[in-house]
This record gives C-alpha cells, structure tokens and sequence, in this order.
C-alpha cells in the first residue's frame, strides 16, 4: 500500500480542490508510450491504486513496465462512528491523491498498443472517475 513514510503534520486541512480547472502539472506521458489520464477531479485512496496497479501488471502477465504517476500523501481523517460532535479532528484512516482532470495517473512501456490499452481499462474499472487512454506522440 503506497503512504508517505513521514510528514510534517499528521493532519491537513481539505483546500479548495474541487474549484481546479486542468491539471498543468503531471498532463503530458512522459516515461511510458502510453497513458491512463483522470477526466474529473477526485480522490484516489492508495487501496484504489493499489488495485489498479495489480490488475494492469496481471493483464500484462509483468511483460512491460508500469509507472504509477500519482501519489496519495494527503491523510483523510475520519471520526468514530457514534461519537458526538466537537472533540477536535478525527484519526487519519486512509491516504488520498488529489488527481485533477488530465493528470496522467498510470503510464505502460514494452507492451502492444492493444494490450496496453486492454489492461488500462481494466485498471479505469477500479477507479472511481472517467478515465482515457492515450498514447505518446510518435508511437505506432
């Protein structure tokens, strides 16, 4: 499972995420020859990833390589259940990656174009948004 091995502060504040555009940042496949990109803002949960990951890697029978562009290293606190409001912030339970629309979450080198493109939307089935599959310049 992918965490930040250590932060500066254990809790963050949530920002004003859901107001981005386009990502600037992160848009362009730039290790691989072809790329999963995110089509609307949300936040991917490292479980979410994690299941992405395996169900591309085991599509591909771990013939090409995979690189996962997106990392979730804001922690998402939650209260208990049945406690009564007030008392501060909840524990972190889970870490979360802020993905805006046209970032490149998942990229794939070594591997046809068909089955690139079959195991990326196996991994788009794991995931909570629309995705779209693309390619580099200059490939096939």
């Amino acid at each position: 499972m992918l965490s930040p091995k250590r932060m500066k502060y254990r809790k963050r504040q949530r920002g004003s995420f859901w107001k981005s555009k386009q990502a600037t940042r992160g848009n362009t496949v730039s290790f691989g020859d072809y790329g999963l990109i995110a089509m609307e803002p949300k936040w991917i949960t490292n479980r979410q990833i994690e299941a992405a990951r395996i169900a591309m890697t085991r599509h591909i029978k771990r013939g090409g390589k995979v690189w996962i562009r997106i990392f979730p290293d804001v922690p998402y606190t939650k209260k208990p259940a049945e406690t009564r409001m007030g008392k501060g912030k909840g524990n972190p339970e889970y870490w979360v990656a802020a993905v805006k629309p046209g970032t490149v979450m998942f990229e794939m080198a070594g591997v046809s174009a068909e089955l690139a493109n079959e195991a990326m939307q196996l991994a788009s089935s794991k995931l909570p948004i629309k995705t779209k599959f693309v390619s580099r310049r200059g490939v096939e």
